[in-house]
C-alpha cells in the first residue's frame, strides 16, 4: 500500500486548512494502456487504475485556490525509495517499445504504463490528464504486449519509476 491510505486520502480532501476550499490538484502516476502502431502512438491512452491505485501513486495534493500543500511526498510513488520522485519525473523510460512483436511480426502492440497525471479534485469523480506522453520523461514503460503473443517486454524486477532494485511492494 502507498503512503495513503482512503481514509487519509479523503481527510486530505475535505477542506483546505488554509483557506477552508475544497478543489485540489492532485499530482499521481496512474497506470495507462497505449495502442502503438510501429512504435508510434496509434489512439487515445486509456486509464486503467481503479480506486486504490490512483490514491497509491498520489504523490502531492494541492489547494487549487490557494496552492496550499495538504501532502506532499518525494518518495517514489511506487516502491517508497526515498528521493524517487525526483527520478521517477524527469527520466525517460528505460523500456524501448520495439516496432514489431519480436514472434509474430504484428505491428500494433500495447504499452502498459504508469503515466504521471493532474487531477482536479472538487468532490465526485475526477478526470485524469496526463502530464507526460510515451516517449516523454516521466512517463514509465512497465510492460509491452502483443495481442497474439502477449507480454513481449516487460520491466523486471527493478522500480518502473525510479530504477530501485526490487522486490517491490505490492500494489492494491
Amino acid at each position: 500500500m502507498g503512503h495513503l491510505d482512503e481514509v487519509t486520502f479523503a481527510a486530505h480532501l475535505a477542506a483546505c486548512p488554509s483557506c477552508a476550499a475544497t478543489r485540489f490538484e492532485l499530482r499521481s502516476f496512474l497506470d495507462q494502456r497505449v495502442p502503438v502502431m510501429f512504435g508510434d502512438t496509434a489512439g487515445a491512452p486509456r486509464w486503467v487504475h481503479d480506486g486504490e491505485k490512483f490514491i497509491d501513486g498520489t504523490y502531492r495534493i494541492a489547494c487549487a485556490a490557494c496552492r496550499h500543500s495538504v501532502y506532499s511526498s518525494d518518495d517514489c510513488p511506487r516502491c517508497h525509495a526515498a528521493g524517487g520522485l525526483a527520478v521517477a519525473t524527469t527520466a525517460t523510460s528505460r523500456v524501448a517499445v520495439p516496432r514489431t512483436c519480436p514472434r509474430c511480426k504484428n505491428n500494433e502492440l500495447t504499452v502498459l504504463a504508469m503515466a504521471p497525471a493532474l487531477t482536479v479534485h472538487a468532490g465526485g469523480q475526477a478526470k485524469p490528464k496526463a502530464t507526460a506522453d510515451l516517449g516523454d520523461p516521466g512517463f514509465h514503460i512497465v510492460a509491452v504486449e502483443c495481442s497474439n503473443c502477449g507480454i513481449i517486454v516487460d520491466i523486471g524486477d527493478r522500480c518502473p519509476l525510479c530504477n530501485a532494485p526490487g522486490p517491490l511492494r505490492e500494489r492494491p
